[in-house]
């Protein structure tokens, strides 16, 4: 490889090293908190589905999520036609809403989002952060401001639930050397039907499922491939004491 060559592909592995810390250092400044995930609970999943299901999918769609789909979950079909079938009229269909993208454009300045993979884009710990900080803010058309996504256009539908949360701000000296007032925690102002810890069980469950529905094939792919390395270490132990036999006499 000639000298230029050279300089130029290190240069550039130098630059892919340099990737992972540029996006660190752009990560969000709240301190996320870590989401209960655990996708083999399924009374968790299925108290998430109902969640879901009732507060989610009037405006967010989750169109690559079929209904039958939440029988691996150990419901069946009537549970689900009886107590979760309300965006849809058959369990094979997907669970998409009847708001047009065009509509909710303009009542909420930009498309919700689809949530089958969310968890997936964002993170599971984002989620969990990111619905437990909404904050009241007169300021906002909706009233309503988030911790993790600052001037966020979703109101808090949930707010019944939490109660109303107002932030406790403080000043402090920025990297220009000037004051700038921040957030520094939130605290109950209204209570709601549930106690905070209840609603952070709550969205630990939701988010559980959400983190489920991203990848429902997870957890039985989990289990075939721990299947596969107890079989390939039992097979590995028979081939070389069989491997010993047959060369024994060579030896």
């Amino acid at each position: 490889m000639s000298r230029p060559l050279y300089h130029l592909a290190r240069l550039l592995c130098l630059s892919l090293l340099c990737l992972p810390l540029t996006a660190t250092a752009a990560g969000p400044a709240v301190k996320l908190d870590r989401a209960p995930i655990n996708i083999n609970d399924k009374e968790s999943l299925q108290r998430g589905a109902r969640v879901f299901v009732n507060y989610c999918l009037s405006c967010h769609s989750a169109s690559y999520m079929r209904y039958t789909r939440l029988t691996d979950l150990g419901l069946t079909e009537a549970q689900i036609k009886d107590n979760l079938l309300f965006a849809a009229e058959k369990p094979g269909e997907t669970m998409t809403i009847a708001m047009r993208a065009r509509d909710a454009k303009e009542w909420f300045g930009a498309t919700p989002p689809d949530l089958t993979v969310i968890t997936r884009s964002r993170g599971p710990d984002w989620v969990y952060t990111y619905l437990r900080t909404f904050y009241r803010d007169d300021s906002r058309p909706t009233g309503w401001n988030n911790l993790v996504f600052d001037k966020v256009g979703m109101p808090h539908v949930l707010h019944e639930l939490q109660g109303h949360l107002v932030p406790v701000m403080r000043e402090v000296i920025g990297e220009d050397g000037k004051p700038h007032t921040v957030v520094e925690r939130l605290q109950l102002a209204k209570a709601g039907k549930m106690t905070l810890t209840e609603y952070d069980a709550l969205i630990g469950d939701l988010v559980n499922y959400m983190t489920w529905m991203g990848e429902p094939a997870k957890a039985q792919r989990m289990r075939t491939g721990v299947a596969v390395v107890l079989f390939l270490s039992l097979f590995f132990v028979v081939a070389f004491y069989l491997k010993k036999e047959f060369w024994r006499d060579v030896h």
